[in-house]
């Protein structure tokens, strides 16, 4: 049973849906790139189960634990191993599933090809549970690609025969992008987003689930990329996503349209734009011979109806080999596309960072003043509501000393912290972060009432 892919970056996934764990082991990420942890918890978040009515009711949390790899939140060249534990599971509600396979899932193929010891509860490693270790891995990437220009955005094109407006081809805004993160449905049209969210519930309701289609699009990758025949970077990009459970197929750029057109009709015209070469359209998706060219990279992952459905279905008995009535009962997704979303973002993720690494293309990240200037401006956004929050706190510490006559310092608990601080922040900064803490504790004590510094 083969979980691992990849040339430079190798990527393997271990566990089973209702196994005591999942988890992912990455080598070949750079050594020496910070990884924002709580970021990586807020792409999670958006696949996790339980999070909405219109996702199944298991409900993880999803809150990965690093066995190695990473140290003080910087990678260290070690492989990169995470464990995500399995809290709410139910395995007894499968068995039945050993002699009775489930129409649409895997429980028959694999009791055919590993035999009736195989686990298969809740899908076992063929359960869309799996891609949960795959988005730690993914969001990772998707933080390294980022600092070199590649971005890469997904959202909802349809749920059964409910359509969002398409991704322009030519290219995405940040705006955007970061707006279809914060949505319970990723859709560009929020018309479009209440009426899948209508049709999601309705099949629901009958007992019944929908499949719908994941489009996504990559910007800033250089041209050059990938290879002709087996090299290709569609082929490579396709293998990932068809490792996704649920996926049903895939096409880049124009895809199956393209066969409807006529060459003066799908050709993109090259042209030269601030210097560079471009293309005036983009049916090709950002790949010509397996190769991109330089403009947004763009392809879609069509999803199956969930197969785990209330409705009668007709299946075998197995120890019999008779033909019986199957009513599945449980915890399912009645559409899976919504929580999907993330994962086909992760799923490109690995595969364009591998192609990167493996023909030279990723150093360290090259990042000019601007880029740089912008990162702290994001880091800021994140720190200071909470240093705003810290002083709240501290005013309210303050009151309860007053009430008990307490002096404003705690030297005992300052030392604590300030040790604390230090060593989170690691040998290369912790005397600098103990330092602006020093000042953030004189200004707590100042704020109660104490001496200034």
């Amino acid at each position: 049973m083969s979980c691992s892919r990849g040339d430079k970056l190798r990527v393997e996934i271990f566990g089973q849906s209702h196994a005591a764990s999942v988890g992912v082991t990455v080598e070949g990420l750079p050594a020496g790139e910070r990884v924002d942890l709580e970021a990586l918890q807020r792409f999670l978040e958006r696949r996790a189960p339980g999070r909405s009515a219109l996702s199944t009711a298991r409900r993880e949390p999803d809150r990965p634990v690093f066995l190695s790899g990473l140290t003080n939140g910087v990678l260290d060249g070690a492989p990169l191993t995470a464990l995500i534990e399995n809290r709410d599971r139910r395995g007894a509600d499968y068995e039945r599933f050993r002699d009775v396979p489930r129409p649409g899932h895997a429980d028959y193929t694999a009791r055919v090809k590993y035999g009736a010891g195989c686990d298969m509860r809740g899908g076992g490693a063929f359960s869309g549970r799996m891609t949960a270790p795959l988005c730690v891995a993914g969001g990772i990437c998707l933080q390294l690609l980022a600092r070199r220009g590649v971005r890469i955005a997904a959202h909802i094109l349809s749920v059964g025969g409910v359509s969002d407006e398409a991704f322009d081809p030519m290219g995405l805004d940040t705006e955007t992008a970061e707006a279809l993160q914060e949505r319970e449905l990723p859709v560009l049209s929020p018309a479009a987003g209440a009426a899948m969210r209508a049709a999601i519930l309705a099949a629901a309701a009958e007992g019944d689930s929908l499949g719908g289609v994941v489009e996504c699009i990559v910007t800033g990758l250089p041209a050059g990329l990938g290879g002709p025949l087996f090299d290709g970077l569609e082929g490579k990009l396709a293998s990932m996503l068809f490792a996704i459970p649920a996926v049903k197929g895939v096409d880049f750029g124009a895809g199956f349209g393209a066969a409807r057109l006529r060459g003066s009709e799908n050709n993109d015209a090259f042209a030269v734009r601030d210097g560079a070469v471009v293309t005036e359209t983009n049916r090709a998706g950002g790949v010509l011979g397996g190769i991109s060219d330089g403009m947004p990279l763009l392809f879609r992952a069509a999803f199956k109806p969930t197969p785990s459905i209330a409705k009668p279905q007709k299946s075998v008995r197995l120890s019999t080999m008779e033909e019986t009535e199957l009513v599945i009962t449980g915890r399912h997704d009645p559409c899976v596309v919504p929580r999907a979303v993330p994962v086909v973002e992760a799923a490109a993720a690995i595969v364009l960072l591998d192609v990167l690494l493996a023909e030279g293309a990723a150093p360290a990240a090259p990042r000019g003043l601007a880029a740089l200037r912008a990162e702290i401006d994001r880091v800021d956004g994140a720190l200071v509501p909470l240093l705003a929050e810290r002083m709240r706190l501290s005013d309210e510490i303050g009151r309860h000393k007053k009430e008990k006559a307490l002096p404003v310092r705690d030297e005992a608990r300052e030392e604590e912290l300030l040790r604390r601080v230090k060593a989170l922040a690691g040998e290369d900064c912790g005397k600098s972060v103990e330092a602006v803490y020093r000042g953030v504790l004189s200004a707590s004590r100042a704020r109660q009432g104490g001496e200034e510094p």
